[in-house]
Order: structure tokens, then sequence, then C-alpha cells
């Protein structure tokens, strides 16, 4: 028995475009960022998604919806595939972070598993939740094809997992805005089948 899993990175937002921290922070997706969603959609129209799961910000549920317009299945929000929080760093540039909280940006970066900044997450946390998400789909709907429509970090912790890597060494997988990523899982144990598949655009 296969389980196929379908990893969507969403389209570009305004703070992509702006290079500002984002997480868990509501940025829309731009004019681009929607043409990706568009040719996601394309690229999928032909798969019989039988679950969708979504993280809970807009740019990921806009993706989404684009994904499963027409369809007759709805994606299900599960805030364990959102992006990592980075507290009162959000919406703020590297450079306006180092500049305000300089002492507290070192810390964070000496210490990549544990390290967060204020009112937000270490890499250890968001590993913990997403890999919850990642055993619980794989219980609850074995033989399934599952869509999910989520950040480069969730997907880079999964391939890390896959792959027999630390989380300490997500930085190794590029996930690119509007990306496709697919993982084929048997008992035997998962095979990659694409990771970072960016669908051609139009016009």
């Amino acid at each position: 028995m296969r389980t196929s899993v379908w990893l969507v990175r969403h389209g570009q937002t305004t703070y992509n475009r702006e290079r500002r921290y984002q997480g868990q922070a509501d940025s829309p997706l731009t004019t681009y960022g929607r043409a990706q969603a568009a040719a996601l959609a394309r690229r999928l129209v032909r798969q019989p998604f039988s679950h969708a799961f979504v993280s809970p910000s807009s740019r990921a549920s806009d993706t989404a919806a684009a994904i499963l317009a027409g369809r007759t299945i709805t994606a299900v929000g599960d805030a364990r595939w959102a992006e990592t929080a980075h507290g009162r760093w959000e919406g703020l540039t590297y450079a306006e972070v180092v500049a305000r909280f300089r002492e507290e940006a070192a810390r964070r970066f000496a210490d990549p598993l544990h390290g967060r900044a204020e009112g937000g997450e270490s890499l250890v946390e968001v590993h913990q939740r997403v890999a919850a998400a990642w055993n619980d789909l794989l219980r609850d709907h074995p033989g399934g094809r599952i869509l999910v429509v989520s950040h480069a970090t969730p997907i880079q912790l999964i391939l890390c997992a896959v792959g027999n890597l630390p989380p300490s060494q997500h930085w190794r997988w590029r996930i690119d805005l509007g990306s496709l990523t697919v993982l084929d899982v048997y008992s035997s144990g998962p095979i990659v089948r694409m990771v970072n598949m960016l669908p051609p655009l139009r016009g």
C-alpha cells in the first residue's frame, strides 16, 4: 500500500517580495503569487486527492483554494503545518531585526535548534509539531493521495525526516515559493518522487 503525499509551498506574498520575516503573520499573495497558485492548479488538475490539509495562513489557504477549485473535497486547516512563528520579528527585515534586537538575534543564530525570537518558536518546537502532523496523516489516511499546502520550513523538516538528516540541516533543501514536493510512503519506507518542482507560469 502506498500513501502519496503532495507537499506544496504557497505562492509569493508581499512580505516574501520585501524579504520580511513572515512566519505566522498574514501577508497577501502578490499578482505573481496568484499566478504561481494557478500554475500549481494546472499541474495538479489530474490528481484525484482523497484528502487535503492546509496551514491556517491566508497565503496557504488561498493557494489551496486555487488548487482545489471545482473539486468535491475541501482543505482541512491544521495549525501544525504553519510556518515557524518569529514572534516580534514578524514583519521586519533581517537588517531591522539586527538593528533593533542585536543581542537576541545573536543568541538566536548561535543556537539554530533552540534559539528563538521573543514570542516565537524554536526549530525543535516546529519539528515536534510537524512530525506529529506527519505521523497522524500517515496513520489516519493509509493508501490515500494527500495534498498538504504549507511553508518552506515544515516541508524541509519532512525531507530531513525521510532522508535521516537532523532538523538542523533543513536549510540544505531548497523549497521555492509555489513549488511542489512529492513523497510516496510504503510500509518499507518513503520514496522521494520530486523535490521543489516549479510548474511553468503562463504569460
